[in-house]
């Protein structure tokens, strides 16, 4: 699956907060997500992260 950084993810469960989007800060075999809602980062491995993704937003990257 070709995530970069600063995707924007929509995942199938929410986080606690209530949004169920994140942006990418780091991949690898760990993604780094950043909650859009409350900001909280999160570290996921890159095989649970790719099972949840329902849908990838491609930010342009300058």
């Amino acid at each position: 699956m070709d995530v970069r950084i600063k995707d924007i993810l929509y995942m199938k469960k929410p986080h606690p907060c209530g949004v169920n989007t994140f942006e990418v800060l780091r991949t690898g075999m760990d993604f780094r997500l950043r909650c859009t809602g409350c900001g909280r980062e999160i570290m996921i491995p890159r095989s649970k992260a790719e099972k949840s993704i329902k849908r990838i937003e491609r930010k342009e990257n300058d």
